[in-house]
């Protein structure tokens, strides 16, 4: 519990403007929901928020201490009172999110702290106490594998270290399968095939581009396709990355003649179709490994899969 006690600066506040900037860590619903609960009081007596303070009161907060720490990135999960995540596994190891389009999955360039994937991941397990930050100092849950803020999917979450330092190896020695839906405009002339090329990555633009031939810097890319249905203009396409590169797919497919639906960056936005984000989606996932897994062995030749795709009943239903 601790104490703060009003001085002659603060007094005529609101409780909840008080505590929106005394404990800027608290989600002003938690913090409702501790007035109403008794965990937050003033002169140990139950108080509203929309009641006024006056000089020499004390507010009693029964909460934990980690709402006390000063903001930063690394406690920005307290922020989340209540998580939103579309759970499509979990066990004791590994959680793995369908990550909804436009939302990232990282804060960048420290904006977003507690809008983003990782704080309502951590957020949740926070709340069910399979987390606990202030005794666990060398673990954070972290993610594996990160998605587009506008490409939606399927998103590895690590709840140990053991599973953290198993997912990264295997994502790296490319024992495991993820296959995406895509819309793209036109019809590919072969229903099915290879896109190859050579993907080179402008960091400052956060944009790749897609030569035919080799090129200084630039590396192989890869990605297997099949048209799986045509109609009004449009395809949907199902892809197997045979190479993992920053926007490959996307990148790709604009080489090839068939940018993605709703993709400005690529392609040129059809006026035809209303589409905030690219037509792109990691809906599957298969773990295929080929070396020892520890842990996380039993997770060999399972495939997991988000069942509904927004676009593709938009489009294909």
């Amino acid at each position: 519990m601790k104490e703060l006690k009003i001085g002659r600066n603060d007094a005529g506040q609101r409780v909840d403007r008080y505590l929106a900037k005394a404990v800027p860590l608290l989600p002003a619903s938690l913090a409702q929901k501790y007035l109403r609960i008794k965990r937050i009081k003033r002169n140990n007596q139950r108080v509203n928020r929309d009641e006024r303070l006056n000089e020499g009161d004390v507010l009693q907060l029964y909460i934990n201490d980690e709402f006390f720490d000063e903001p930063r990135e690394d406690n920005a999960y307290l922020t989340v009172s209540t998580p939103k995540l579309n759970i499509v596994y979990e066990d004791e190891h590994i959680l793995l999110v369908d990550k909804r389009p436009g939302l990232a999955v990282h804060p960048h360039d420290g904006a977003e702290y507690g809008k983003t994937l990782i704080d309502h991941i951590q957020a949740y397990l926070y709340a069910k106490r399979e987390w606990r930050p202030r005794e666990e100092k060398s673990f954070t849950p972290a993610l594996c594998n990160r998605i587009d803020r506008n490409t939606g999917g399927i998103v590895i979450a690590a709840k140990t270290a053991e599973a953290l330092r198993v997912m990264n190896q295997k994502i790296k020695d490319r024992e495991m399968e993820k296959r995406y839906l895509a819309i793209i405009e036109g019809t590919p002339k072969q229903k099915e095939g290879v896109l190859k090329g050579y993907l080179f990555k402008d960091a400052a633009k956060n944009r790749v581009y897609v030569y035919d031939s080799p090129k200084t810097g630039a590396k192989s890319c890869e990605t297997h396709y099949k048209t799986l249905q045509s109609k009004s203009g449009l395809s949907l396409v199902e892809c197997e990355l045979i190479t993992g590169r920053t926007h490959q797919i996307r990148a790709q497919f604009a080489h090839a003649g068939h940018p993605l639906l709703g993709d400005g960056k690529y392609g040129k936005l059809d006026k035809r179709f209303d589409r905030k984000y690219q037509a792109l989606y990691s809906y599957k996932l298969t773990f295929r490994f080929t070396t020892d897994a520890g842990a996380l062995e039993y997770l060999n030749g399972k495939s997991f899969r988000v069942e509904k795709v927004d676009f593709v009943e938009e489009y294909f239903g």
